[in-house]
């Protein structure tokens, strides 16, 4: 299993509607991406003052790093990007790991 952790410096004036419509766009991707198990997004909420402007982040789950591979360069990933992403951030920071398939939570 593959973490992708993507985490969005937003430009300022962004709103709500148009975190609702990029979170509504990401969840959309499970359905049309093979190999992808789940996603979650959501806002910043730590109170530990770390965040270093990051604000809105997401994880994308995969099956396998090919599965993950694939995934970058599909068209309805690209579209997502360019449509939604994009143009709502200063910065964007990627972080991937492989899990190993009985890991626990801590």
């Amino acid at each position: 299993m593959v973490e992708h952790i993507v985490l969005l410096k937003l430009k300022s004036g962004i709103t709500e509607t148009q975190l609702e419509t990029l979170s509504d766009a990401l969840l959309g991707m499970a359905d049309e991406i093979p190999g992808i198990e789940s996603i979650t997004a959501g806002t910043n909420n730590s109170p530990e003052g770390k965040s270093q402007g990051y604000a809105y982040g997401f994880i994308v789950r995969f099956t396998d790093e090919a599965a993950r591979d694939a995934y970058l360069p599909h068209p309805f990933h690209r579209q997502i990007a360019s449509e939604h992403i994009r143009p709502l951030v200063e910065d964007v920071l990627v972080f991937d790991y492989s899990a190993p398939t009985n890991s626990q939570s801590v």
